[in-house]
């Protein structure tokens, strides 16, 4: 049996035990952990856009957002524990293009995303302490106390420190939601799946759906479930119920701060930047309105929001690095397993130690030295292509022989990865679309 944290013992480890666990809040864990991860402060100032630009209209997107992010985490989840192989393994079973693409997205995207997470992490610390440090030692300062969290500490301890911060956030978004005094009939009538008046507004709407929560962390997800302890289908109910809270929990953060946007910028009228920089102003709006405990308070909470993905991405997608690296040194003859994964022994390899490095120090010249514009290009690009890669590719695996028929896709799974295969995918033609591209050459 489990210990109660949920990390197997060694006479669990030993005998592959799958007898169904009770499904129990206590072994909450790594849903908190891609709640987190996957609501970064673009994600925050995106719903606080649409509350100012469309009111309460596009509460059903967020809801729906919710629900097809649940959809394909709850799909790496089952991959994970119903085959009892890593997702990077089952990716590799489809093809070397898959490899291809993955290495090639892993490179870029966490060549620039390191630099954006330090920011964005950087922004609230320095309005907090205005005379302390520039912007961008505070971004180095976060990148390496991130670099140096992940790297001395496993996953157990790695998800404590996340639950605590998590904690913080919500704490912070339901008291501004509560502050601002949301209209509830206005918001149960947002419910009604009614698109704005405005010029590209399916598409508007398309991107708010889109954007609620998390983008390599839905893949991330399923080894978290290995970290945690959770090799087997045993397991299964327990990571069910573990989703649903990580995208009620996620729904709670992007519908609270629909509400701020819907209450203080749209009714008064007020225009934000997109960007982080957005939620830097929105600090000043709530210090003309509620002083500066309440702006001080928010600006907590945008930090917790921030470091929670910088720390998470730092963790998760180098477990999935090292995943890949492993399969590719045995040649593809090996199998990423997650009893590996949750022996620890990826968090103690030298790729997932080398990918953590990848994330930090290559990105803090980017800090100096400004961003390259074909590489973020191509940043852009590849992050757009993830999403319809990662749908289209659970929906061969689960609906295959490599998944034991028992687990394979039912109708509503289809359905789900479906709708956001095709969500993602224009999404992703809108991003290619809309690339300078005449610039790029």
């Amino acid at each position: 049996m489990a210990d109660t944290t949920g990390n197997p013992t060694d006479t669990q480890a030993s005998s592959g035990d799958s007898r169904p666990r009770k499904s129990s809040w206590k072994y909450i864990g790594p849903g908190i952990v891609v709640a987190a991860t996957g609501v970064g402060a673009g994600d925050l100032v995106a719903t606080l856009i649409a509350g100012s630009n469309f009111g309460y209209t596009l509460l059903w997107a967020a809801v729906i957002g919710c629900l097809v992010k649940i959809s394909l985490a709850e799909a790496a989840g089952r991959w994970h524990l119903s085959t009892g192989r890593t997702l990077f393994d089952g990716w590799a079973s489809l093809g070397r293009w898959t490899s291809w693409f993955f290495v090639t997205y892993v490179v870029i995207w966490g060549f620039v995303y390191g630099a954006a997470a330090m920011s964005s992490s950087a922004l609230p610390l320095q309005a907090l302490f205005p005379d302390v440090i520039d912007l961008k030692w505070w971004a180095v300062a976060c990148g390496l106390t991130g670099l140096v969290f992940v790297w001395f500490n496993k996953y157990a301890v790695f998800e404590k420190v996340m639950t605590v911060l998590v904690g913080v956030m919500f704490v912070v978004t339901v008291y501004l939601a509560i502050r601002v005094t949301p209209n509830l009939g206005d918001a149960f009538a947002g419910l009604l799946p009614v698109l704005p008046d405005e010029k590209d507004s399916i598409l508007n709407t398309l991107g708010l759906i889109g954007g609620v929560g998390g983008t390599i962390t839905l893949a991330a997800y399923g080894y978290w479930v290995n970290a945690k302890g959770w090799t087997n289908t045993g397991w299964m109910k327990v990571m069910r119920l573990d989703n649903r809270v990580a995208y009620a929990t996620t729904g709670i953060f992007v519908i609270s701060m629909l509400f701020v946007g819907a209450e203080m910028l749209h009714s008064a009228n007020i225009a934000i930047a997109s960007g982080d920089k957005g939620l830097i102003q929105l600090s000043d709006i709530l210090e003309d309105k509620y002083g500066s405990a309440t702006a001080k308070f928010f600006l907590i909470g945008f930090f917790a929001t921030s470091y929670t993905s910088l720390i998470g991405v730092w963790h998760g997608v180098s477990l999935m690095f090292a995943d890949f690296v492993a399969r590719f040194r045995d040649k593809g003859e090996g199998k990423g397993t997650g009893e590996e994964v949750a022996s620890g022994a990826r968090e103690r390899s030298w790729p997932f130690r080398a990918y953590l490095l990848w994330l930090t120090f290559p990105p803090i010249v980017l800090l100096f030295q400004g961003q390259p514009f074909r590489l973020i290009i191509l940043y852009g690009v590849l992050g757009a292509a993830f999403l319809p890669f990662l749908a289209g590719t659970l929906i061969w695996l689960l609906n295959s022989s490599r998944t034991p028929a028992e687990w394979r896709n039912g109708l509503i799974s289809n359905g789900m990865l479906v709708i956001a295969g095709l969500l993602f995918l224009v999404l992703c033609v809108k991003q290619i679309w809309d690339q300078p591209w005449s610039e790029f050459f």
